[in-house]
């Protein structure tokens, strides 16, 4: 009986990835987002691939920011999956290496109980190019979902994870129910169920309890 979900922000709950948007306002979005791809691959350390990107923001309005981050597309699904999981009783959270102007502000809208991310630092209205947060490492998902389970009192095999890239590995390593979801390669290896389409509620005809 799943008892825990822990889902990724940027391209599982929400189509596109937050820092993209934000690089595309600078006219550095391919950028960013090469950085983006390499890092969610698995071919650059999640941590120094943030520290790069969010550098390259230095100077965006932070109203821009906050403005972006409250008209983001939503994944097709997300809403109705999260209601009815946790209609079976479910905690549901929100972990991502994006960003808390995003994922907090996504909470009552898609219905999650918890999130957990990153802060972008901003001086004067704008932002300095600095972060830091919940979800800086590759390592932060897995950890922080032990913490979670240990909170909780809920084990590795009523714990369903979801995500897409590279730095969702960690929180695979302690979760029964593994769901890759329009992934990279390097996760989808280390998934139990592979979902292709843009549809969060496919997983919930590959669920029990």
């Amino acid at each position: 009986m799943l008892k825990l979900a822990v889902f990724d922000f940027d391209s599982t709950l929400m189509d596109g990835e937050t820092i993209d948007f934000f690089a595309e306002e600078l006219g550095i979005g391919e950028e960013v987002a090469r950085i983006t791809e390499e890092a969610m691959s698995g071919r650059l350390d999640f941590f120094e691939s943030l520290q790069k990107r969010v550098g390259l923001l230095k100077g965006l309005d932070y109203s821009v920011v906050e403005k972006i981050s409250h008209s983001l597309p939503y994944m097709a699904g997300a809403k109705e999956t999260i209601s009815a999981l946790k209609s079976r009783g479910m905690t549901v959270v929100c972990f991502s290496g994006g960003f808390r102007t995003a994922t907090s502000y996504a909470k009552d809208i898609l219905g999650y109980d918890a999130d957990f991310s990153n802060v972008l630092h901003e001086k004067d209205g704008k932002l300095t190019g600095l972060v830091g947060g919940d979800m800086m490492f590759n390592f932060s998902k897995g950890d922080m979902l032990v913490r979670l389970q240990n909170v909780l009192g809920v084990s590795k095999e009523e714990t369903l994870v979801c995500g897409d890239g590279a730095n969702d590995l960690s929180m695979f390593a302690h979760a029964g129910t593994r769901v890759a979801f329009c992934a990279r390669e390097i996760l989808e290896r280390e998934a139990n169920i592979i979902i292709k389409e843009k549809n969060l509620s496919l997983i919930l005809e590959k669920i029990e309890g």
